[in-house]
């Protein structure tokens, strides 16, 4: 059983950065998967970015390209996503999750376990 716990989100203007953190109590596997999803006002759950526990491996939608960055600690069994020049359009709960599956999916319903969120509002 894992239990995951989401922190770092907040109030900001249009072009601020801000750096969500997740923290996973239980046993994270070097094959698993951990990604960061979100919800914005009435819209579904939506990828943002994935990373593989051993390799580092990282995935990107394509609105996070270029200015989001996702990355791990190991020793803190944490995954952090850092998001620079936001965008109004990043408003939106944010969740970590993890997949128990070797393969990246981009679907919420691959994904085994998940926090509870963190709040992230972007105003203009």
């Amino acid at each position: 059983q894992v239990q995951l716990a989401e922190s770092g989100g907040g109030l900001v203007q249009a072009g601020d950065s801000l750096r969500l953190s997740c923290v996973a109590t239980g046993t994270i596997y070097s094959s698993d998967i951990m990604g960061w999803f979100r919800q914005g006002p009435g819209m579904e759950r939506e990828f943002v970015a994935a990373i593989n526990w051993r390799l580092g491996k990282t995935w990107y939608s394509d609105s996070a390209k270029g200015r989001f960055r996702i990355s791990r600690d190991n020793a803190e069994n944490a995954v952090y996503l850092q998001m620079n020049n936001l965008k109004v359009e990043d408003t939106a709960v944010y969740s970590c999750a993890l997949s128990k599956s070797v393969y990246i999916d981009y679907q919420p319903g691959s994904y085994d376990y998940w926090g509870q969120g963190t709040q992230v509002t972007v105003s203009s």
